[in-house]
């Protein structure tokens, strides 16, 4: 009798998921390719930023230091940070989400 019990919440609790999935507009591997997609120029613009920056700077001052070496490690450095606080600050929505409707396994 427990494990038609035990089944039978698991299979309301999927389907819970599946609702509110749906819902959202969300639509499973375009969704994670968007994602993908975002977190990637999240990284590259701030590198390409570094690296036009260097070069400007290489070209107009020139030095025994690359700074086009330089502001493209700033810039990566930066486009990092910044993808790590937009997956962390979506990563607390969805905590906070799974809170709100009592469903805590993760």
């Amino acid at each position: 009798m427990s494990t038609h019990n035990d089944y039978r919440r698991e299979v309301e609790r999927k389907e819970k998921n599946k609702i509110r999935g749906r819902s959202r507009g969300r639509s499973g591997a375009w969704f994670g390719l968007g994602t993908f997609g975002l977190v990637g120029w999240a990284v590259t613009i701030p590198t390409l930023l570094g690296i036009a920056l260097g070069v400007w700077i290489d070209h107009r001052w020139p030095s025994r230091y690359s700074w086009t070496l330089m502001f493209l490690l700033i810039g990566l450095g930066g486009g990092c940070m910044n993808a790590w606080l937009w997956i962390s600050r979506e990563r607390r929505a969805i905590d906070r989400e799974r809170q709100g409707n009592g469903n805590n396994d993760g």
